[in-house]
């Protein structure tokens, strides 16, 4: 899709969307699914996982909480016990929804049997300009 970095990418995205969505407060104290041990030891860390999902659901939407669980899921360490694939937090990737939602980057919207959110004009907007302010464009 982008002939730029893709962690360039959601760097700069990230920092766009600091202005416009809100970090809950306990944010700074969550980890990010039952396979981490820890909370994310970056502060941004909200933002860049935002920019992420924005750029997911605009490669593979319509896309919903269920999927993206998957996609940021992880393997558990489980001691003695063999390892194994864990889904991702969906709470945090529901407010991140909620909240891009609420700022219009996002859309909920049912395509044939396919029902999930897809991006908006505006979010396809921050993604190309960004790529473009970063030195790519479209492929």
């Amino acid at each position: 899709m982008f002939t730029v970095d893709q962690n360039k990418l959601i760097d700069t995205v990230a920092e766009e969307l600091k202005g416009t969505l809100t970090k809950p407060d306990w944010a700074d104290f969550v980890k990010t699914g039952v396979h981490k041990e820890r909370p994310p030891a970056d502060a941004d860390w909200w933002f860049k996982r935002a920019a992420a999902v924005l750029r997911v659901i605009h490669l593979r939407g319509p896309i919903g909480v269920a999927k993206l669980r998957v996609k940021y899921g992880g393997r558990q360490d489980r001691g003695v016990k063999p390892s194994r694939f864990q889904k991702g937090s969906g709470s945090v990737l529901r407010k991140i929804l909620q909240d891009l939602e609420k700022n219009g980057y996002i859309v909920y919207k049912e395509v044939g049997v396919h029902k999930g959110r897809v991006t908006t004009p505006k979010g396809v907007s921050l993604l190309f300009s960004t790529a473009k302010k970063i030195g790519g464009g479209k492929q």
